[in-house]
């Protein structure tokens, strides 16, 4: 016999699809209207009216971001700290993760409540300041992907995921002579792709926007800015000029071409490009991870 669909279903189906529709809506407009107005006329854009396509095009705001001095090396070093921190953050979380979701390891939930604790309190800004001094990593590469290669979330998302792994597949390796690095390498690790894909997501979205430790501790060392720093200094200084009225020269341009609201959706652009690119590599895994390791049962 047929299965018969009632009309709590078709009126479930319909209502369920005009969600998604408007959800997805509400979600990709303001991507789209910040492309929109990347791609228009500033002094245009200052109008406003501008929805789903450029009024005046023009890639002036584009071209100004792009060639500005100190993009090319803020580009460099920021894909260089989003390469190496990640790398770095995945490999540390998750050995740590691993030593912390073994039953026999000794002080495991002392340990994991100390690293919950360092979630809510922090020494402040200063004597964080002064201790990043003392250990020579201010005007450095290092307070870049060092301070923050250990996370405690991450760690501890993938800690509860590790402890999801039933333990007969541990067990079953060490009778046959495995020991702890080639249960963590060849067993653990494999089992762990969707979690790692989640932090690795994490870690990169993370280290690609940060700009405020390159203006605490880099700012007066040109060779170690980033992109992120740089946009910001640019869209201020357009803002600065815009708002004092003054002739903008230079990489600026003109005053009525170039506006704060063109750029700023142009750096916009330029940042997500990345992680949009990165994204749809680690989706199928990014729902998973999670799931299964944010519950525990």
């Amino acid at each position: 016999m047929k299965n018969r669909v009632s009309a709590a279903d078709i009126l479930f189906y319909i209502f369920n699809g005009i969600f998604m529709t408007v959800f997805v809506i509400v979600t990709v407009y303001p991507v789209w209207n910040t492309l929109v107005l990347s791609f228009n006329e500033g002094s245009d854009a200052a109008l406003g009216g501008i929805y789903l396509w450029p009024r005046v095009w023009s890639t002036k705001s584009i071209v100004s971001v792009v060639t500005k001095d100190g993009i090319i090396t803020g580009t460099y070093i920021s894909i260089l700290r989003t390469v190496v921190g990640t790398t770095l953050s995945l490999v540390l979380n998750a050995i740590l993760a691993f030593i912390v979701s073994r039953k026999k390891f000794l002080f495991r939930s002392q340990l994991s409540l100390f690293w919950v604790i360092t979630m809510y309190v922090s020494a402040g800004l200063i004597p964080t300041l002064l201790i990043y001094k003392n250990l020579g990593m201010v005007n450095s590469f290092k307070v870049y992907v060092i301070p923050g290669a250990v996370s405690a979330f991450n760690m501890l998302v993938i800690r509860t995921f590790m402890q999801g792994i039933p333990e007969s597949l541990e067990e079953s390796a060490q009778l046959d002579g495995a020991g702890y690095v080639t249960i963590f390498l060849k067993i653990i690790s494999p089992l762990c792709k969707p979690v790692y894909a989640t932090m690795v997501l994490f870690a990169a979205v993370a280290q690609w926007n940060s700009w405020f430790d390159t203006m605490l501790y880099n700012r007066n060392n040109s060779n170690l800015t980033t992109l992120q720093y740089e946009l910001i200094k640019y869209l201020n200084s357009v803002t600065s000029n815009q708002g004092g009225g003054q002739q903008q020269g230079g990489s600026l341009g003109n005053i009525n071409t170039l506006t704060p609201i063109t750029v700023r959706c142009a750096a916009s652009v330029l940042t997500m490009l990345p992680i949009v690119c990165l994204y749809p590599f680690l989706q199928r895994y990014f729902v998973t991870g999670l799931t299964i390791g944010g519950v525990k049962e």
